[in-house]
């Protein structure tokens, strides 16, 4: 999600092509063997792997909204924050959502490490709507779609928590127009269909 909203956002024009991971095309695999999504396939072959790397690549070719220069702070606090959540924070969150795919995982010990970023995040969040301000940067787009993963998770725990700024700032980034518009389903895309361009605003 976070890769597309990048690419929505700098209005770069792609080939979509909506891949099932337990049926993943030969054209995937070839390109990638890794057989992991999100991918970019340049036009002279270069791979790009990583959601965040492919937001970079589509924001280096144009930012209109500013995501790379938050109104409060600098792109070095940024790719910290960033570094916390896509770290330690993930690792919490994987093994609290999937904690039959590690052994030995303490399913609450798990949640409460998540919870300590979660409260940092909600500390930033008192006197600002976003993370590094004003408006919303890489930052939030970057970190927003892995809290909603563990919110999800046990949505009536979470909504009880005394986190009122980070469900204020979920609920309003959940209900943006620009993660509204990437969340609509694709078809299955399978050797011999045709690519569809992303976003369609683009074609």
């Amino acid at each position: 999600m976070r890769a597309r909203m990048a690419i929505a956002s700098a209005g770069v024009a792609c080939d979509l092509r909506e891949v099932v991971l337990r049926d993943k095309p030969a054209e995937m695999l070839a390109a990638s063997p890794k057989g992991t999504v999100p991918i970019i396939v340049e036009a002279d072959g270069n791979v790009i792997h990583e959601s965040l790397d492919i937001a970079d690549w589509a924001l280096a070719q144009n930012d209109p909204e500013h995501w790379l220069v938050p109104p409060d702070g600098n792109m070095a606090g940024m790719t910290a924050l960033i570094q916390r959540a896509d770290g330690p924070f993930k690792s919490a969150l994987d093994r609290y959502k999937y904690a039959n795919r590690y052994d030995g995982v303490d399913t609450h010990e798990q949640r409460d490490l998540g919870l300590a970023f979660l409260s940092d995040i909600n500390t930033r969040l008192a006197d600002q709507p976003n993370l590094f301000g004003t408006r919303p940067c890489l930052a939030d787009i970057a970190i927003f779609p892995f809290v909603r993963q563990f919110a999800n998770t046990d949505r009536a725990w979470f909504d009880q928590l005394d986190l009122p700024h980070l469900q204020s700032w979920l609920a309003m980034h959940l209900e943006s127009a620009r993660f509204t518009s990437v969340m609509a389903k694709y078809p299955q895309w399978k050797t011999g269909d045709a690519a569809q361009t992303f976003p369609p605003d683009a074609a």
